[in-house]
């Protein structure tokens, strides 16, 4: 069965879209782990499905590189709404999006019949530690400290619609990523695993991080990523509310917004090219 794909990504975070709103996928979770082998595939950080939807303008299902199902992707969730106005050819300027999180809300910013910009309301931040779900007890998972390899951590824990621990470092480039993100995620503090960001400021309202991701190992970039280290920060007194935050990630900058109701996160959006696939 051969089937069309389109590679695409924000700042570097990809994934190939199939629209499913026709003909569905088998086993998409093999067809993740096959595709986005790199040099042995096509590539990516997994795969991203494009489906109708009952409760909203359409559904995304996001199937990470390990074949496991994402609940959320800030990045695959603006290429989501660029794929729905320039591949599926529904125009509008303002979608609502299933996914296992909620629906989310995506606003395109238009001139003459183009994309100028695209933002993704991510919806509130959640601090319950049973609702990330981190095994703290508490109110909130923030402050926590942790020996993770003979180091010891101080995590700041909250969900962005998927689980996030976010570490506060004076250099991320010198961090031991894959050693310390994956023994984060494969800590029993966190019983579905944990997105693990690393995060230094380097200047008022700027930050820049690193992110293990779950399912998928370091990516260039992770949407819910940047926003839960926005919104760690402005709950530490790092950044500030109401304002844009700029964080910048190895493959790129997002801006995030944290105001007291949701957190807002835009970036590029980009197909990088089209293709064809065999699908056994």
């Amino acid at each position: 069965m051969k089937r069309t794909f389109y590679k695409m990504h924000g700042a570097g975070n990809d994934y190939l879209f199939f629209d499913c709103t026709k003909e569905p996928i088998p086993f998409p979770e093999r067809v993740a782990r096959k595709l986005s082998e790199r040099r042995f595939s096509v590539g990516g950080d997994g795969i991203i499905l494009v489906e109708e939807s009952l409760v909203a303008d359409a559904k995304m299902r996001i199937f990470n590189a390990d074949g496991s199902e994402g609940k959320m992707c800030g990045n695959g969730l603006r290429c989501f709404a660029k794929f729905l106005y320039e591949v599926l050819k529904r125009k509008k300027s303002e979608y609502t999006v299933e996914t296992l999180s909620g629906i989310r809300r995506v606003y395109l910013t238009l001139k003459e019949d183009k994309i100028l910009k695209i933002t993704a309301d991510m919806g509130a931040p959640v601090f319950s530690p049973e609702s990330i779900p981190v095994r703290i007890d508490g109110e909130r998972a923030f402050g926590v400290k942790v020996d993770v390899c003979g180091e010891r951590l101080t995590l700041n824990c909250l969900s962005m619609g998927n689980p996030h621990c976010v570490v506060f470092c004076e250099d991320v480039e010198k961090v031991d990523l894959e050693r310390l993100g994956g023994a984060l995620q494969a800590n029993s503090l966190f019983p579905e695993g944990v997105n693990a960001e690393f995060a230094e400021v380097s200047d008022k309202n700027k930050l820049k991080m690193r992110v293990f991701e779950r399912g998928s190992g370091e990516t260039l970039a992770c949407g819910t990523g940047a926003c839960a280290v926005a919104v760690a920060a402005a709950e530490r007194g790092l950044c500030e509310r109401d304002v844009p935050i700029c964080v910048r990630l190895r493959g790129g900058t997002l801006t995030v917004e944290v105001t007291k109701e949701t957190v807002f996160l835009s970036g590029p959006a980009e197909c990088s090219f089209t293709g064809f696939v065999e699908l056994n």
